[in-house]
C-alpha cells in the first residue's frame, strides 16, 4: 500500500470517528421538556353583533372621521393634539425605539468586523511557560528577558443561523415594531375622540347657558312684577319669594354651567399639552346633527378596523417568534472567526512577511447540561404567549360588546330625542295659546312670560340628549377603529 492509498485511509477514518462523536454526542445534548400547547384563537363566530342593534345610516367612518362635521374650530383642535400632545410623543418615540431594537437585533446575524491593534511590553518570567525566552542567547534568538510584542490586523466573525434562531428573533423585533405602529393609530384615535368630546361638551355648555339665561330674564321680569303687585297689596309675598327662589336657583345653574366650561377646558388644555396661552378661544357653535354609521354586518372585519386589536395581534404574533427562537436555542450553534494581520516579538519585525498570521476558527456550541435553563426559557416563552392569546381574545369580545352597547344607547337615544321633539310641540302650543291671549288682552304678560318657563325647560332635556347623542356617536366611531383600516389582517399561526 502507497502512501497516499495510506493518507486516504486515515482522512475516511478521521471523518467516520468525527461523524460517531457527534452522534454520540447529539443524543446527550438538552431535551425539549417544556414545549407546551398553543391556546386557539377566539373564533370569528364570535366576534358577529347582535341582528336587533339598526341605525338609520350604514358605513365605516373615515380615517379624519372629525371632518364631517365641517368645524374648523375642532379641525384645529386635533391636529395641534395629533401634533404636541405628550400622549403621541410617547408613542411616537416608542415606536422609534422598536425600530431601533430591529436594526439591533438584526446586526445579531450579520458579518462583524473590527480592526485589531495591540502594544505589548512584557518581561518574561524564567520559571514560566515561556521560560527558554526569558534567556538573551540571540544566537538562539532569544533577547529576552524584555520584549515587545506588536499586533495589528483585521478580525472578522459570524454566527451561521442553521436553525433559524437569529431569523426568529428578527420577525418577533418586526413584530413588536408593527405593534407599536398599531398602537401609535390606536393613541391618535384615543386623542381624537377624547378632544371631540371635551369640544362638545364645551359647545353643549355653551347652548344650555343661553337657554338658562332665556330662564333667567324670565325670572327677573316675574320678579318684578309679583315685587309691584306686592308693594301694592294686591298679593302675598308667597308668590314673590317663590319667584325669587326660582331665579336664585337659575343662577345657581348658570355658575355651575360657566365652572363646567372652564374645567372642560382646563382638560382640553392637559389632553392637548398646550401651555397658558396655547388653547386657542373656542367660540360657540351650533351642534352638528347626528351622523352615526353602525355597519350592517360586523364580523371578523373589526379585527381590521381596531388598531388596539391589531397591535396585539402583532404582539402574539411576536410571542410566536419568541417560541421559535427559544426552541432554536436547544440545537447546536456554528460560527465561524478569523484574523489576518501580523503578530511579532519584536517591533522591528512586526511587519515583515515572516510575521503575517491567518486565523480561520469554526466553531460549535451545543449545550448538553444547563440546569433546565433552556426549558425554562421556553415555558416562560410559551406562556407569555397563551397569556397574549387571551388577552387578544378577550379584547376582541370586548371590542363586540362595545361596539353593540354604543350602538344600542344611540338607537335608545335617537328614539327618546324623538319623542322628546314631539313632547316640545305640545308644551309649545300651549305657550303660543297663553301669548296669543296676551296679544288679545286676554291674559298678563307675566301670564305670557312664565309659559315660555316649560318650553325652555323641554328645550334643555332635548339639548342633553343631543349631547349625549353625540357622545355616544364619538364613542361608536371610537369603536368601530376610527378610519383605521389593516390590510390584510395579520394572519396568526400558532406552533
Amino acid at each position: 500500500m502507497n502512501t497516499r492509498t495510506g493518507l486516504r485511509g486515515w482522512r475516511w477514518r478521521r471523518c467516520f470517528l468525527c461523524v460517531a462523536w457527534l452522534s454520540s454526542v447529539l443524543p446527550g445534548c438538552a431535551l425539549i421538556h417544556h414545549n407546551g400547547t398553543p391556546y386557539a384563537e377566539i373564533a370569528p363566530e364570535q366576534i358577529n353583533l347582535a341582528d336587533d342593534i339598526h341605525l338609520a345610516r350604514d358605513g365605516w367612518p373615515s380615517a379624519r372621521w372629525w371632518t364631517r362635521y365641517h368645524d374648523v374650530q375642532l379641525d384645529a383642535l386635533i391636529d395641534q393634539a395629533l401634533s404636541d400632545a405628550p400622549t403621541m410623543v410617547i408613542a411616537r418615540t416608542r415606536v422609534a425605539q422598536a425600530r431601533s431594537d430591529v436594526e439591533l437585533v438584526r446586526t445579531g446575524s450579520s458579518l462583524q468586523m473590527v480592526a485589531l491593534a495591540s502594544l505589548d511590553r512584557e518581561h518574561v518570567s524564567a520559571n514560566g511557560f515561556l521560560g527558554p525566552f526569558a534567556m538573551n542567547v540571540p544566537a538562539l534568538g532569544l533577547t529576552g528577558p524584555w520584549y515587545t510584542e506588536g499586533i495589528v490586523g483585521v478580525g472578522a466573525s459570524l454566527d451561521v443561523d442553521i436553525w433559524g434562531k437569529q431569523r426568529a428573533q428578527i420577525a418577533a423585533s418586526v413584530g413588536v415594531s408593527n405593534a407599536r405602529l398599531a398602537e401609535t393609530s390606536a393613541v391618535e384615535l384615543e386623542i381624537s375622540t377624547d378632544v371631540a368630546q371635551l369640544y362638545y361638551g364645551i359647545q353643549t355648555t355653551y347652548q344650555l347657558i343661553d337657554l338658562l339665561n332665556e330662564l333667567h330674564e324670565v325670572a327677573v321680569f316675574t320678579v318684578q312684577a309679583h315685587e309691584a303687585r306686592a308693594a301694592r297689596g294686591l298679593e302675598a309675598r308667597t308668590r314673590l319669594e317663590e319667584a325669587r327662589a326660582q331665579q336664585l336657583g337659575i343662577e345657581r345653574q348658570i355658575v355651575s354651567a360657566q365652572a363646567q366650561i372652564r374645567q372642560l377646558r382646563e382638560s382640553l388644555r392637559a389632553l392637548i399639552g398646550a401651555g397658558p396661552d396655547g388653547l386657542p378661544v373656542i367660540n360657540p357653535v351650533a351642534l352638528p346633527r347626528s351622523q352615526a354609521a353602525l355597519p350592517a354586518t360586523l364580523s371578523y372585519e373589526l379585527l381590521a378596523r381596531r388598531p388596539d386589536l391589531q397591535a396585539m395581534r402583532w404582539y402574539v404574533e411576536a410571542s410566536f417568534h419568541r417560541i421559535d427562537a427559544a426552541r432554536a436555542a436547544f440545537y447546536p450553534s456554528f460560527d465561524i472567526k478569523a484574523f489576518f494581520g501580523f503578530n511579532a516579538l519584536h517591533l522591528a519585525d512586526l511587519f515583515t512577511h515572516a510575521s503575517q498570521q491567518i486565523n480561520l476558527i469554526p466553531g460549535l456550541t451545543l449545550p448538553i447540561f444547563d440546569g433546565g435553563r433552556l426549558n425554562a426559557n421556553l415555558s416562560g416563552a410559551r406562556e407569555g404567549s397563551n397569556l397574549l392569546i387571551e388577552q387578544y381574545n378577550q379584547a376582541v369580545l370586548n371590542a363586540v360588546r362595545d361596539v353593540a352597547q354604543t350602538g344600542s344607547r344611540l338607537q335608545a337615544l335617537d328614539a327618546e330625542a324623538q319623542l322628546q321633539k314631539q313632547r316640545i310641540e305640545f308644551v309649545a302650543f300651549a305657550r303660543d295659546s297663553v301669548e296669543a291671549h296676551y296679544q288679545r288682552g286676554l291674559a298678563s304678560r307675566v301670564a305670557a312670560l312664565e309659559a315660555r318657563q316649560p318650553v325652555i325647560a323641554e328645550q334643555v332635556a332635548l339639548l342633553t340628549l343631543n349631547g349625549q347623542m353625540l357622545g355616544e356617536e364619538i364613542a361608536l366611531t371610537k369603536a368601530l377603529g376610527g378610519g383605521y383600516r389593516a390590510d390584510p389582517p395579520v394572519e396568526l399561526t400558532p406552533r
